[in-house]
């Protein structure tokens, strides 16, 4: 019977992290079919030619694909469990002793590179999938998911719509400082009397009845392409925009990014609108979405399932 001696290395001249990663790992097939040097001409007019040497921008773009990849929930909680990974280790081209960087050079880098750069990654990225056949392009599916912002439930405040304008207005006046743009919030009426003191930029909503209080949100808007599931166009709100006023900019953007016409377009009930359904026919679209009915909307009259035969011969 053997045992062990947990007796710590002096050195370790033999590690190949290749050889511990296994075959089939899926960062192998990524690191296989995508080159990230592509990022460095991409981002290189955002530096200078003097001054500190910044992180290897490939190194960067890996991280923030693991971030996503790997369902983490922070860039504090990636750089963390980085010197745990023998796999990310592999995948970033780092040594066990080689220092990572700070979280901080994450954030500092996407405001380096800025919004319009992600956008191009996103569009570049679609674009190859189309090529190789991932994306149909006629058949759409679209929903919109609440996201809690980074805001305190406890930096609520309620006052008057006067005060709460206020509020907004000299927190707009500071953000300006920043040199960042962001897209106006557009405000229901249920939301006037509640802001977030430290993101009035994101609403109080809440996700449902049995969601309990409302809080500090945005809403993420996801198209999806029916043949592979490849999303092909996004956008974020604020999260008391309605739904259905994203129909139309994210069709458009579908077919600006992928080049293909929309034929059809698949919504749940938050959709439903007459005047979607209107807009949609008006371009050639079919609608597939359930009728948005008012709370105390009655069945009694409309047609059931038994009222309706299928032709098989005819296919109606």
């Amino acid at each position: 019977m053997g045992t062990h001696e947990g007796q710590k290395d002096l050195f370790s001249y033999g590690v190949d992290l290749s050889r511990r990663v296994r075959a089939d790992h899926p960062l192998r097939r990524v690191d296989a079919l995508i080159d990230f040097t592509f990022a460095r001409a991409a981002v290189a007019h955002t530096y200078g030619d003097n001054g500190n040497v910044s992180v290897d921008p490939v190194v960067l773009l890996k991280l923030m694909f693991l971030l996503f990849h790997e369902n983490v929930r922070s860039e504090r909680e990636l750089v963390r469990r980085r010197p745990e990974r023998l796999d990310w280790l592999w995948f970033l081209g780092y040594g066990l002793d080689d220092a990572a960087p700070d979280h901080s050079v994450l954030s500092k880098a996407r405001a380096r590179w800025g919004g319009e750069l992600f956008e191009e990654l996103f569009v570049r990225t679609v674009r190859q999938c189309v090529e190789a056949g991932l994306v149909d392009g006629a058949k759409l599916h679209l929903d919109g998911s609440l996201i809690d912002a980074d805001a305190s439930r406890d930096s609520v405040v309620k006052a008057d719509p006067t005060t709460i304008a206020r509020i907004r207005a000299a927190y707009g006046a500071q953000e300006r400082k920043l040199d960042e743009t962001k897209p106006p919030s557009a405000r229901s009426e249920t939301n006037l009397k509640l802001v977030s003191t430290t993101d009035p930029d994101a609403p109080c909503v809440s996700k449902g009845p049995q969601s309990g209080t409302a809080r500090p949100r945005y809403k993420h808007h996801r198209m999806v392409d029916d043949c592979c599931g490849v999303i092909t166009a996004v956008a974020t709100t604020p999260g008391d925009v309605a739904e259905p006023a994203q129909v139309a900019p994210l069709c458009a953007q579908h077919e600006k990014n992928t080049g293909r016409e929309v034929t059809a377009f698949v919504g749940d009930r938050g959709y439903g609108t007459v005047e979607t359904y209107c807009d949609l026919i008006a371009q050639g679209v079919r609608p597939h979405m359930t009728p948005m009915q008012a709370s105390d909307h009655k069945s009694a009259g409309l047609f059931t399932k038994e009222d309706f035969r299928y032709d098989e011969a005819a296919d109606v």
